[in-house]
């Protein structure tokens, strides 16, 4: 039996490599396939402890780069044996895959997937290293493709998009929570689906302003407790020059989104009746009750500027989902090799269509190192232009943070509001990337549905992440990353977490074998227990095919 994470896998990294294979004019190409041993040395310092295990992995890191195409993929599948049996062995998959290629004048598709491990509950452990019997930490998979397309009727400029998507999250081993705190729900799995068309033409070609009428549909299903959301938009824009640089704009609308799931099945004590991975067993008896809806009017406005082709500001105010809403976007190319973005957010998500949005957001050219310790792709992601030997040289986009998405893993849908920034860049042999963010959820459950315990509550949480990488020579390179969380749940008795680590990696080549040697240290620390220290060693190698 195939699994279907394992097929959203395989069509992303498909994807990716299908978009690079047809890129017959692609300037530039890289694949590079490879297999890798190395031991691993995991002190727990708190506790006095050592374990020793073996990593066998294969992988490949490729990307392309062309006049009708981009695309760039990095997978890794890990086997982790240990030596002497405390903790188990086991499967993990690593990678993110990014995609876009032309088909025709004004006929494109795109794609991107991504593998990784995150944590599961917001209030429970936040360990550094992934590896071994963790708590509160679960593999993660997510694919989305679809095509756009865009024209021009006369004047009016046309646009449309339709993308498809599907989420993974396996049951995490435990969360490490107080006992005496309320159990929440496993996320399982979803599938999404959005459509979008606008219409519009410019200021100055047929009146003094621009003009955009836009829709939307979009809805996802989810396998836990029979999760639905649905939700459409249809609106009209203006956009006013002022000056050179200058333009206001101001729109409206109307908006309908519904979420809505079944009840958990309750014991006699009334608590949620588990199944063999710890999820709730949904109550088949059970109406579809509201979670969240919404249906009305919107309207926002706001100020635009675009000093040249490299620099956009965007802020905006208004009136959505029954309340202000205010949002806005930086970008900027401070040059060829530097670029900086910047977003304020708001709206009603889910994990699944968070995950796929956050995944689109991403460059099609990144950075491809990773953190030798299970970090890996579920922070900040830095952009760049795909070097000679497959890691990235900056300048084709300053990334983003999926440290929102991953706060922690939401059964339920919830409004999430919050700012992300993100600076990547490349000086000679040196690349750099700072990334930060501020992310808040309110989390929409039906008010009387028996087993509930997170309605009208506030999860939050802050961020912050350092990658630094020098080339040394031709042969030999040295990376470091530098990362700080910290999580505050708005359920009742709920302590905050932060966590803190740092790895450093020196890498050097002899022809096609290299060899891989990093240190790493982590601490989380939970109100009312005690601080958890570790550090790791790793020493390797990797034959590049």
């Amino acid at each position: 039996m195939v699994r279907p994470w394992a097929n959203a896998l395989g069509c992303g990294i498909g994807l990716a490599m299908i978009l690079a294979a047809n890129a017959a004019d692609a300037r530039d190409r890289y694949v590079a396939p490879y297999i890798e041993l190395t031991q691993v040395f995991d002190a727990d310092l708190t506790n006095d402890d050592v374990v020793t295990y073996s990593q066998i992995a294969v992988g490949i890191d490729a990307a392309v780069t062309g006049r009708r195409a981009e695309a760039q993929v990095s997978y890794r599948y890990e086997r982790r044996i240990d030596w002497d049996d405390r903790i188990a062995d086991s499967d993990v998959h690593t990678g993110l895959a990014r995609g876009s290629v032309s088909l025709a004048p004004g006929v494109a598709i795109e794609g991107g997937a991504i593998a990784t491990r995150a944590r599961s509950d917001i209030r429970g452990a936040a360990p550094g290293n992934f590896v071994g019997n963790v708590d509160n930490v679960t593999q993660v998979y997510s694919v989305y493709a679809g095509p756009s397309v865009s024209g021009s009727a006369g004047p009016v400029q046309l646009a449309a998009s339709a993308f498809g998507g599907y989420t993974k999250a396996e049951a995490p081993f435990s969360t490490g929570i107080d006992a005496g705190q309320r159990r929440l729900d496993y996320y399982d799995d979803s599938t999404n689906f959005i459509a979008q068309a606008s219409a519009g033409v410019a200021a100055g070609t047929v009146l003094p302003v621009g003009v955009t009428v836009s829709g939307a549909y979009e809805r996802e299903d989810a396998g836990q407790l029979d999760q639905q959301y649905e939700g459409y938009y249809a609106r009209g824009d203006v956009t006013l020059p002022v000056s050179r640089t200058v333009a206001v704009r101001g729109g409206v609308g109307y908006e309908k989104i519904e979420a809505s799931q079944k009840d958990a099945l309750v014991d006699a004590n009334g608590d949620p009746v588990l199944d063999g991975n710890g999820r709730f067993v949904t109550d088949p008896a059970s109406p579809q009750r509201i979670a969240y809806n919404t249906d009305g009017l919107i309207y926002d406005a706001g100020v635009i500027w675009r000093p040249s082709r490299r620099l956009e500001l965007t802020a905006n105010a208004g009136w959505r989902y029954g309340g202000e809403t205010y949002f806005g976007t930086l970008s900027w190319a401070m040059d060829r090799d530097t670029g900086v973005q910047v977003a304020v957010y708001d709206g009603i998500e889910t994990f699944g269509r968070q995950l796929r949005d956050g995944v689109r957001d991403l460059p099609t050219s990144f950075q491809g190192s990773a953190n030798p310790f299970g970090q890996q792709f579920n922070g900040c992601i830095f952009g760049g232009r795909p070097g000679a030997n497959g890691t990235s040289a900056g300048g084709a986009g300053a990334g983003g943070c999926l440290n929102d998405v991953f706060q922690s893993i939401s059964t339920a849908s919830y409004r999430a509001r919050g700012i992300d920034g993100v600076i990547s860049t490349t000086r000679g042999r040196t690349s750099y990337g700072v990334g930060a963010g501020y992310a808040n959820r309110r989390l929409n459950v039906p008010r009387l549905a028996p087993g509930t315990v997170a309605y009208g509550v506030n999860d939050e949480s802050y961020y912050a992440q350092l990658f630094w990488s020098r080339a040394l020579s031709r042969v030999s390179q040295v990376d470091a990353n530098l990362f700080a969380n910290y999580y505050q749940s708005g359920l009742d008795d709920a302590d905050g977490v932060f966590n803190l680590g740092a790895t450093g990696t020196y890498s050097h080549q002899f022809g096609r074998l290299g060899t891989v040697a990093s240190l790493g240290v982590y601490t989380f620390d939970q109100e009312r227990f005690d601080s958890q220290w570790s550090a790791q060693a790793l020493l390797g190698a990797r034959y590049t095919f």
